[in-house]
């Protein structure tokens, strides 16, 4: 395997390992996957956050979160605001009964879509950690230039991969999704892992 092949390599596993864990996005994503609504656009919108991120990070931008201590506070206190109030709509819709199955049933605009996403996105402190503080860290291993970029690539393409797999491939959950009461039982999960994620946060 050359140099770069072995620093993409790495990126890609290193990348993927880190966004394969249940988190916030990733409910949201698999929701709108078996909705079929707006797919392509989440899964572009998380893809390419990611890849602004993972730049960042590879670039030598995670330094500038140690010098600003208070910032990971600051930043867990509004990731927490938000999941709690995510979750609490979760739970409102499994009160009312559920969404219904289709691909244009209890669809958001693709605006109000695309801002819940990026607020999952980056109002979540462990996405930074991850890809400024983990991901940068790794990547200082590849001292040459051509390297660090193959590292960064594969990195990139890892979240890629694994979005689109994710929004896509939860169509295949569609037939258990024909009834109110799986898509309240999915609320109420979807609901509990945001307020489960938020306490993490506020005790972290």
């Amino acid at each position: 395997m050359t140099p770069w092949a072995e620093a993409a390599t790495t990126g890609f596993l290193t990348s993927f390992a880190l966004i394969l864990a249940i988190g916030a996005q990733n409910a949201f994503v698999l929701k709108q996957g078996i909705v079929r609504s707006h797919v392509f656009w989440v899964c572009l919108t998380c893809a390419v956050s990611d890849a602004v991120l993972i730049t960042a990070g590879v670039a030598g931008f995670g330094a500038i979160v140690s010098k600003y201590p208070s910032l990971p506070g600051l930043m867990s206190l509004g990731g927490a605001a938000f999941l709690i109030f995510y979750g609490f709509t979760r739970f409102v819709a499994a009160y009312q009964g559920g969404d219904k199955m289709g691909p244009s049933s209890q669809s958001a605009p693709l605006g109000a879509t695309i801002l819940i996403c990026l607020a999952l996105t980056w109002l979540n402190p462990h996405v930074y950690l991850d890809t400024l503080g983990l991901v940068g860290a790794i990547s200082t291993q590849f001292t040459d230039h051509a390297q660090k970029v193959a590292f960064g690539i594969g990195a990139i393409a890892a979240s890629f991969v694994f979005f689109f797999s994710l929004g896509y491939g939860a169509r295949f959950l569609a037939p258990i999704m024909q009834t109110p009461r799986t898509w309240q039982i999915l609320d109420v999960l979807i609901g509990l892992l945001m307020w489960f994620l938020a306490y993490g946060l506020l005790a972290s």
